[in-house]
This record gives C-alpha cells, structure tokens and sequence, in this order.
C-alpha cells in the first residue's frame, strides 16, 4: 500500500474553517504535578461533544466527501471514539452510519454508538484490522471514513496543533497517544511549520508499542498485543502507510506502564477534576515522566479522550487494577 498522502498546514487551516460547526475549541490548562522534570500542560480533546478529538478529522473527511456517496451513508472502522465522530456528524447531516468495532471494544464506547443513532457491526479483532488495513470492508456500502492514514482525517486532527501553538507559543514539546498515527503526525505538521524547534513525541503503552519496536528497528514490525483498559490505543503493528508519516514527523515513543497510565488518571481527577479514559491517560503519564532533551519549558499532554468505563473508572479511582 502508498504511503499515507502528507498534509500541509495549509490543510489544516482550511479543515479548520470546515469543522468550526462540530468541533470545539479546547482548553489548554497547566497540571499542577509537583516533582515533574517539566513545566506540563493539558490539551483537554476530552471535552469534546463526544468526549474525544475524533470528532474533528470527521467533520472534514465528510465535509469533502462525494455529496452523491454521502447520501447513501457513511461507515467507518473504530474501536469506539472515531465510531462516535462519524456517528455525531451523520446525525447532524441526517444519514444512516454504521460501524465495524473489534468484538474488545469497551461497553461505554458501544452504548455511545447507539446513542447518537449509528449501528454496530462486532466482528473479531483481526477482522477488525483488516478493515484499517484495507480501507474498507466487504458488503457495507457509502462513503469510508477511515479512522488514521485518511489526510483529510489527518489534516482535521491537525488543528489541535494550530490551537497549541496560539495558546502556548513557546511550547517545547507535545505528547500525543499514538494508536495508528493519524493524530500525532497531524499535529506535528502543524508544528513543523509553525514551530520548527518543537519536539512531537508519540506515548505508547507496554501492552502493545509497535511505534516503539518499529523505530527500534529501523521498520515497520509486529509486537504482541495484550488487551487492557487502554483501548483506545495499543495495536499489533502499524497501519500500511503511516510508517513513513512517522518516522519523518515524530521525535519518538516514550512507552509507559499499565500503573503509570493508572496514576496519570487519578491524578486527573484530583488535580484537575478531568476524566481521562486509558489512551487520553497515557499522553500524560510519558509527559509526567520526563522527555529526551526537553529538561525545561511547556510540554503539552494531549487528552485525547475521556470515554471509560464507569467500572473501569471506580476501580482505578480506588487503587485497583481494572
């Protein structure tokens, strides 16, 4: 497969302008976290009306879709938080949405889905990647968002960038959960051209880190994959076409522990009353912990999204591994 069509910030600033009716403009709040080798802040994509970034890239694949396609319905692939951002936008244009998730998708992310008015399609994890793998799936019909390599979907993530960039000028650094790349290189184009000198890191989570293991070895490689409460990211490799997208735009993978994630979650919650879901976690706890030639200065942790499970919540708000 081509490798995933690079972005510019011209795009970006275009996909601004298309999505200002779905999106919103997020905060970016300081995180008191005494003993941090850092200066860290928050990009809150959480309170988005779908509790996650998603909703972004979204709105500006299906504003430049074929009107002709578009009427006959969208579907995406998604574990759950792109699922909710085709699903959102479909609602508000009045078309019919179906979803593929994987059969490991979380209770909160499903309900969300029927919520807002979409149909889920459960099929088996690897069934699932094929549907990223291949960009699209047998038998569904009308337009494909696909949830990662997409540029407008890229090009959409990529306003978080802009946003960082206008509220924090003098940021160092950016965290950015890393599940098939499409936020972390959109935001790192914005940043590459805005702020050259700014670093883009991607956080992977010990479960499953195939940036990692990829940029370890100089190429694309498959890892284990073990399931957890991060599910928003964590796959068995990269998607076709993202490798080079990531390799050229991101500084690294800081990959950390199931107790890391947990602990950035709690401290979410007393420090900043925010509720991160497993991925939106992660961003922060490799924040927290400390980047390679960043001592000083803004670092930025993308939450990317909040959507957890009540269950899974209570249990780590009560120190217990979900």
């Amino acid at each position: 497969m081509k490798p995933a069509r690079p972005i510019d910030v011209a795009a970006i600033r275009a996909a601004r302008g298309r999505i200002a009716g779905a999106a919103i403009r997020t905060p970016v709040v300081r995180l008191e976290a005494p003993g941090a080798s850092s200066e860290v802040w928050l990009k809150l994509e959480c309170l988005q009306p779908i509790g996650s970034f998603k909703i972004r890239g979204a709105a500006n694949a299906m504003a430049l879709a074929d009107p002709a396609l578009l009427a006959r319905g969208v579907y995406t692939g998604s574990a759950g938080n792109m699922a909710q951002g085709v699903a959102y936008e479909a609602r508000r244009r009045g078309i019919p949405c179906r979803v593929i998730v994987p059969d490991t998708a979380p209770a909160a992310k499903l309900d969300a889905i029927a919520r807002l008015g979409a149909t889920a399609v459960q099929v088996p994890f690897a069934e699932w990647w094929g549907v990223l793998r291949d960009h699209g799936h047998p038998g569904e019909d009308g337009f494909f968002v696909h949830p990662v390599s997409d540029p407008d979907v890229i090009a959409g993530n990529g306003t978080i960038g802009l946003e960082i960039m206008e509220d924090l000028p003098d940021v160092r650094a950016v965290v950015v959960p890393f599940g098939g790349g499409g936020l972390s290189c959109g935001i790192a184009t914005a940043l590459r051209a805005l702020r050259p000198e700014a670093r883009v890191f991607a956080a992977e989570v010990e479960t499953a880190a195939p940036l990692a293991a990829s940029l370890a070895a100089g190429e694309p490689v498959e890892v284990a994959h073990t399931r957890s409460f991060v599910d928003g990211i964590g796959g068995a490799g990269l998607l076709p076409g993202m490798w080079p997208l990531a390799r050229a735009l991101l500084a690294g993978s800081r990959v950390v522990s199931l107790e890391d994630v947990r602990g950035a979650i709690r401290l979410l919650v007393e420090r900043t009353h925010v509720v991160a879901e497993g991925a939106g976690g992660a961003g922060v706890a490799a924040a927290l912990r400390g980047l390679p030639g960043v001592d000083d200065g803004p670092v930025v942790a993308v939450v990317s999204g909040g959507n957890i499970d009540a269950r899974v919540l209570a249990a780590i708000l009560e120190g217990r591994a979900p």
